[in-house]
């Protein structure tokens, strides 16, 4: 089924629209939104965001109103294959962010990495600097505060004036304070990225290119970090809804 979007033609998969958008056009769709200089949330949805969307009404919510959801994995990719409306093309969290970061260099957008633990979003930064010298990395914080505190860290990151807010607090929680503070932060583009500073920081390696293209960078990063397994565990019960449901009818 088509459905549709902001601007987007989309399927719906298992009750949760998906983007079909290729990376240059989700780029250009960012580059788009900043000179709009209007609050954007970008989400990328994997098999694990679908399952959370099916389960979760504040997110479910969410994901209906976001400005673009990208089809991150190739859960997603199979997902839509199998029920007749298939998209062909994967957008990632990582490397939509990592490409972000580059185009900063030569667009002067103004990126801030905030979450993951301690530590890690400062290394993060630091890494992608060395990789991309003239990037615009302009603030950095860790996602470890007390609810109390969240109108201080809106403020910290309203003040520096971000053009990209990239936010690792994994799935829904990060959508739901990009959500909860969108007019808050007031920064044209924001989107959750789930483990991408870990990566970035080097704490947790890509799978290889063999296992991405196979579709098991899952398992590569259960093996990685054993503590991942909550949202592995969310696999198999993607992979039954699909099969549940008959094609066509996505």
């Amino acid at each position: 089924m088509i459905k549709s979007s902001p601007g987007h033609n989309s399927v719906t998969l298992l009750g949760m629209r998906v983007d079909r958008v290729t990376m240059d056009e989700s780029l250009a769709l960012i580059e788009r939104y900043i000179a709009e200089r209007t609050p954007r949330h970008i989400l990328t949805a994997d098999a694990s965001m679908v399952v959370t969307s099916s389960e979760d009404p504040e997110f479910a919510a969410i994901a209906a109103k976001a400005d673009l959801v990208t089809p991150d994995g190739a859960g997603i990719l199979w997902a839509t294959k199998r029920q007749g409306n298939p998209v062909v093309s994967k957008v990632s969290g990582v490397v939509l962010a990592e490409k972000c970061v580059a185009l900063s260099q030569t667009k002067g957008w103004r990126i801030f990495f905030f979450g993951a633990a301690p530590g890690i979003a400062e290394e993060a930064r630091a890494r992608m600097m060395a990789r991309y010298p003239e990037a615009q990395i302009i603030g950095h914080r860790d996602g470890f505060f007390k609810p109390e505190d969240e109108s201080a860290v809106v403020d910290q990151i309203r003040a520096a004036r971000p053009d990209i807010l990239l936010v690792a607090l994994g799935i829904p929680k990060q959508e739901k304070f990009i959500d909860r503070n969108r007019a808050a932060l007031g920064v044209p583009v924001m989107i959750g990225v789930g483990g991408t500073f870990d990566v970035f920081s080097g704490s947790v390696k890509r799978a290889p290119v063999w296992m991405q293209n196979a579709g098991l960078e899952w398992l590569h990063r259960l093996a990685a970090n054993p503590k991942k397994i909550s949202k592995v565990a969310m696999l198999p019960q993607f992979v039954r809804m699909v099969l549940r449901e008959k094609p066509g009818r996505v």
